[in-house]
């Protein structure tokens, strides 16, 4: 009974990992809340007041006010914009980003690799980040050109915010200005739209933010979620949109609509969470659209209506986006196991503070976890000591009442209460443990710490495959790029040492299923993330030890 409870769970793990992996349960995207009432906006969503004289434009504090005069429609014209964290190019036709490159993070390994760029396809696809107000007029969204106040912005370390300002009024009487603000600390952008109505008539409208990006051929992490994510009602819902034609929409209060990857994240973060609609398409070019639609407001006659966003493009980061606010940092979500992973991740940065290594830090944390349940791997190894010594009894018992299960049955728990021996006792304790290897397989196997982090010698990267010499061939089971998985070899010869140690079961065929599964494990993790199998590395080597310990222990 004890055997066969542990191949269970042994078989079961090896189902889900499986599954998870290659069959990810999808989440089912279905329309939340009411449709917003026309003409109707929260309170607090939006500013309205009077407009000012044309020469004065709602400002944020330190803009540089741009004049009036009506000047020929000018060419595109690219404004760079450099901070000690990014280095972006915005464009005044939109406005929009063509390209913002983050300074601390590189494509690959290599230290003269080039930057990660989160716009990471050309202007002919679209825009990366759009603002507009839509009131419906002719006219492609997307294509007004503003004028723009400056050319150039340098954010040094201390300096303080820097502001630049675009502006362009439309044909049907509207005047909008865009104000953006960067800082040098942050990855964070302060963004207020400033749309008057200069026309006689009133003018009905929405804002409307527009989010496009090219996903990734390869998600680069286990469990890793690549694709649309809003806060709605205060919850995190991911929008998945897979296939060529695909659309899903979602409506109620938003707190932020973000895309995100495995390592990266761009948010568009309104002042005030209200109610919406967002909407995410899959185009046949491939690009992944998303667009956030505020309720319709009606702008009067010489009215001003203001809208603040706060825009975060840069790393998943849980420290980051913890600091950021508004509950950004929900967009790292480990699912069912988020209340045991998170601290975890935080205890791995914790480590990693004072050893500067984060191969370093797995193992403190391995030892760490161990150590916390060492009573009860104590407990379960002694256990299936004490059934092994029975093993020689009940076999005697199966051959005496093969043909009488009843009896059997009968006869074995007679056994267990005499030795006071209980057949869960080596299983119970395993099973407990369960959901914080899931957290720990979940966090090292896609958190953007391991993300390019050396080890030592020939793993210089803790979240891709370790691999010892790279060979121009293909090797089946192994993902590029392929050599020798020298540490998940270990990993499995330590898996099949352990294996030999643990008491055979009195089933010649379970015995065989079991020395089975380090070949199966090691042929599982060869493409895992190397900070992952490190984990698994350290935690059989310790228990290997546990397990000497007590078997050696004279009864």
């Amino acid at each position: 009974m004890d055997k066969r409870t542990i191949l269970a769970f042994a078989l079961s793990f090896i189902v889900l990992v499986g599954w998870s992996l290659f069959f990810g349960p999808k989440q089912e995207q279905t329309p939340t809340g009411r449709d917003v009432p026309s003409g109707q906006a929260p309170k607090g969503s939006f500013e309205t007041q009077k407009a000012p004289p044309l020469s004065h434009p709602a400002q944020l504090p330190g803009t540089k006010e741009i004049p009036v005069e009506a000047i020929p429609r000018p060419d595109e014209k690219e404004i760079e914009i450099d901070t000690p964290l990014y280095r972006a190019i915005f464009s005044n036709v939109g406005p929009t980003i063509r390209s913002f490159k983050l300074k601390n993070y590189r494509q690959t390994t290599d230290p003269d690799s080039p930057l990660v760029d989160l716009v990471n396809f050309e202007k002919e696809m679209g825009d990366f980040l759009l603002f507009t107000f839509d009131n419906h007029s002719a006219g492609k969204k997307g294509e007004t050109v503003f004028q723009v106040d400056r050319d150039f912005i340098k954010v040094g370390p201390e300096s303080s915010p820097q502001n630049i300002v675009f502006r362009a009024e439309t044909k049907d009487g509207l005047s909008m200005t865009q104000t953006f603000r960067f800082y040098p600390d942050r990855y964070q952008i302060d963004l207020n739209v400033d749309v008057t109505n200069r026309s006689a008539e009133p003018v009905e409208g929405a804002f409307r933010a527009n989010l496009r990006a090219m996903p990734p051929h390869d998600k680069g992490g286990y469990y890793a979620y690549v694709g649309f994510a809003v806060l709605l009602n205060k919850e995190l819902e991911e929008v998945e949109v897979e296939d060529p034609s695909d659309e899903q929409t979602v409506r109620g209060q938003m707190g932020w609509v973000a895309y995100e990857d495995n390592f990266f994240m761009s948010a568009i973060v309104p002042d005030v969470p209200s109610k919406g609609v967002f909407t995410g398409r899959h185009l046949s070019s491939g690009i992944l659209e998303g667009t956030y639609l505020l309720p319709p407001v009606s702008i009067n006659p010489s009215e001003l209506k203001s809208l603040r966003y706060e825009l975060y493009l840069g790393p998943r980061d849980l420290g980051i986006l913890k600091k950021f606010g508004r509950d950004l940092d929900q967009a790292i979500n480990f699912g069912w196991t988020d209340i045991i992973a998170k601290p975890l991740l935080y205890l791995l940065r914790f480590f990693d503070e004072y050893v500067h290594n984060y191969g370093v830090s797995i193992i403190l944390l391995t030892i760490l976890v161990k150590a916390l349940f060492w009573p009860l791997t104590h407990k379960s190894y002694k256990s299936m000591k004490e059934m092994q010594k029975l093993q020689p009894r009940m076999t005697k018992l199966r051959e005496k009442y093969k043909g009488d299960k009843q009896k059997l049955n009968q006869e074995m728990m007679a056994l267990y209460k005499t030795y006071k021996v209980n057949p869960m006792g080596g299983c119970l304790p395993m099973v407990i443990q369960i959901p914080v290897f899931f957290a720990l397989f979940r966090v090292l196997g896609g958190c953007i710490e391991l993300r390019h982090a050396p080890f030592a010698l020939w793993i210089n990267d803790l979240s891709a495959p370790d691999r010892l010499f790279h060979f121009p061939f293909q090797i089946p089971f192994m993902a590029p790029p392929y050599g020798i998985p020298i540490l998940t070899l270990l990993m499995g010869a330590s898996m099949f040492l352990q294996q030999k140690m643990t008491p055979t079961p009195a089933d010649p065929m379970q015995a065989k299923i079991m020395m089975f599964l380090p070949i199966i494990f090691t042929f599982m993790f060869i493409n895992f993330p190397s900070g992952l199998v490190l984990y698994w590395l350290i935690n059989n080597l310790l228990s290997i030890g546990q397990q000497y310990r007590i078997y050696k222990k004279p009864a």
